[in-house]
């Protein structure tokens, strides 16, 4: 049986499936599989190949940094520990093709992914808990948007899901308690969201225009200020919760705010 270190600055997940993809080609092959992974210094390449020539090994490796491949490379000869180098040649080559260095990051390619599907992943919870929905599971979001219709609570959420925020919003309806499960949400991933009562009437009333019919009183400037004044009133009994006025405000810019005010980063 032949002893095969896989070895890599990240996870050695990607050395570990070119491998497996090349040994389907010799499917009668003993082999003994072992991964060692996250080496970022020349000492702990030195013991990885110290280990792999008291095994008789080989050394199939995915480092990035330069330095630590040609440490790996010095090392393997000093021991008589065959090296195959998956990452440098790749590298090299591109380099010249795209007249660039490569950035020499261990575990991009893993971050790249895990940032993309952190996106994917939030969208989907922005969609799933927009207007109220699934308020049970309020408690998994990172953040909770609060106000009256109109007040940029959907395009926010969306926009911030964009930035891999699991954001839900929940509506503030006049003179109807708000649900236990908001009041539940440890205040500060709370943002309270107001707005002056002239604009949010006046976009309310193209709004109406636009879907071609009437909604009573919704764009009514005397209600839409008994809304704000009772939303306020919510805010003000629960002083954990940020407040951001969205009034003249483009969605980037409030999602900023939104973000500075909770520590966060754009």
């Amino acid at each position: 049986m032949k002893t095969i270190f896989v070895v890599s600055d990240g996870t050695g997940g990607t050395a570990r499936r070119a491998l497996d993809a090349a040994l389907t080609q010799f499917p009668d092959a003993a082999t003994d599989i072992r991964v060692r992974s996250d080496l970022h210094d020349a000492a702990r390449v030195a013991d990885v190949v110290r280990e792999a020539a008291a095994s008789r090994a080989v050394i199939v490796h995915t480092l990035v940094s330069h330095e630590l491949r040609a440490e790996l490379l010095r090392a393997g000869r000093s021991h008589d520990v065959p090296t195959l180098d998956l990452m440098g040649p790749l590298l090299e080559r591109l380099s010249l093709e795209l007249a660039a260095s490569p950035a020499e990051l261990p575990g991009l390619f893993r971050q790249l992914n895990e940032d993309y599907f952190r996106r994917i992943e939030a969208m989907d919870f922005a969609i799933r808990h927009d207007d109220g929905q699934r308020v049970e599971e309020l408690g998994r979001a990172d953040i909770v948007l609060v106000g009256v219709s109109r007040t940029f609570k959907t395009p926010l959420s969306v926009y911030l899901a964009t930035k891999g925020w699991l954001a839900a919003n929940v509506p503030l309806v006049l003179d109807l308690p708000p649900p236990p499960e908001l009041l539940a949400v440890p205040p500060e991933r709370v943002v309270a969201l107001k707005t002056e009562p002239h604009r949010l009437a006046a976009l309310r009333r193209v709004r109406a225009e636009h879907l071609g019919y009437a909604f009573g009183d919704y764009d009514d400037l005397h209600h839409v200020r008994r809304e704000m004044d009772f939303a306020l009133t919510l805010y003000a009994r629960n002083p954990g919760w940020a407040v951001v006025d969205v009034t003249g405000k483009p969605i980037e810019e409030i999602s900023s705010e939104i973000l500075a005010l909770r520590g966060r980063q754009t």
